[in-house]
């Protein structure tokens, strides 16, 4: 499938994005090699091939969850304006 110049344009004015018109042939080009490499690699057969995470077969190194630190919130939230129920009050910004 052929990206056309027209598409180009198209998506550019969707994305807001200024793409001089002398440019335009060569996105199209550059496009369309993309879109046919993705056809290609749709073209291979992979039934029976398990879908994974990563190429290598490695197992990712874990550590346990555990808090590290001290809980701070009183001393964070005492300079705070206003705190309610540990929670920071803040002004309504929107009506």
């Amino acid at each position: 499938m052929a990206v056309t110049e027209e598409d180009v344009m198209k998506v550019s004015r969707l994305a807001r994005l200024a793409i001089l018109e002398e440019n335009v042939p060569v996105y199209a080009a550059k496009l369309s090699g993309i879109v046919d490499m993705v056809e290609q690699l749709n073209a291979v057969d992979t039934t029976g091939v398990e879908p994974m995470s990563n190429p290598l077969d490695s197992v990712q190194r874990l550590r346990e969850d555990v808090a590290t630190e001290t809980d701070h919130r009183e001393h964070y939230q005492a300079c705070a304006p206003e705190v309610e129920k540990g929670l920071y009050l803040v002004p309504k910004v929107l009506e």
